[in-house]
């Protein structure tokens, strides 16, 4: 006599890939945000805080570094192609106040009115420091300042794009230390067990990087393009001296004195 197969039973243990899709779908981040205890909450908040503020100043840094550079050209191009110095410094100041080459050119044109008043009026410091000498030290002050401005943010950027990881690390080796306490707890050791919350625990270390990646990239970018900027304030100041000093640029033709 034939043995009848018997028909597979619906109780069947479900096939690899649906267990893996469960298991899936228990790695969460709204399981892993339940699981937060005090310091997994602040290891969150701090990565959240972390991310909007370097995408804040990174966003703030593309928008005026463009337009720093964008107008660069044709301010200095405005001074120089000017028919007098005081013609110049009415379009300088009438540039918006956050450009930086017109608050260098406009420091060193007030510092020679100010070395003008001191010398007519016979004051001490035409004695002390030679026309030249006064240009320079204005100039510098201007650039540094003008420098310092550029630099905004870029100390959160490099902070947040060496830290972030690590912090993230930290989340994800904390939430594996409670999700294995919860383990032990239930003494069910098997796959299905383990994998949802030490995968939950994995996501702050993802968090983490998505967080410090684009602070890395955008601090390396803008380091670049303020060295960049920083050479023009150079080029620019070395030519405004030679000219406030001795009425004359280096190259090319300057405007007349009046």
């Amino acid at each position: 006599m034939f043995q009848q197969t018997p028909a597979p039973s619906d109780a069947a243990p479900a096939l690899g890939g649906n267990a893996n899709a469960q298991a899936m779908q228990q790695m969460g981040f709204g399981d892993l945000i339940h699981h937060f205890d005090p310091l997994g909450w602040i290891v969150f908040v701090v990565l959240v805080v972390m991310s909007f503020s370097s995408w804040y100043f990174i966003i703030a840094n593309a928008i005026r570094n463009s337009m720093v550079r964008g107008r660069a050209d044709g301010v200095i191009n405005g001074f120089w192609s000017n028919n007098s110095t005081q013609d110049a410094i009415r379009e300088l100041e009438a540039q918006p106040k956050g450009e930086p080459f017109s608050k260098i050119a406009l420091d060193a044109a007030s510092a020679v009115a100010h070395h003008q008043q001191a010398a007519a009026g016979g004051g001490r410091l035409a004695e002390s420091l030679s026309r030249s000498e006064f240009i320079d030290r204005a100039l510098r002050q201007a650039v540094a300042r003008e420098s310092l401005r550029l630099e905004g943010g870029m100390t959160l950027l490099a902070t947040v794009g060496s830290s972030a990881p690590f912090i993230g690390l930290l989340g994800t080796v904390w939430g594996i230390y409670h999700a294995l306490i919860r383990i032990a707890a239930s003494g069910n050791a098997s796959m299905e067990a383990v994998a949802g919350p030490v995968g939950e625990a994995l996501i702050m270390t993802a968090f983490g990087l998505f967080t410090a990646i684009p602070a890395v990239l955008a601090y390396n970018f803008f380091t670049r393009s303020n060295r960049l900027t920083y050479a023009r304030f150079d080029e620019f100041a070395h030519d405004l001296h030679d000219f406030f000093a001795t009425g004359a640029r280096v190259e090319g033709v300057a405007p007349t004195q009046k």
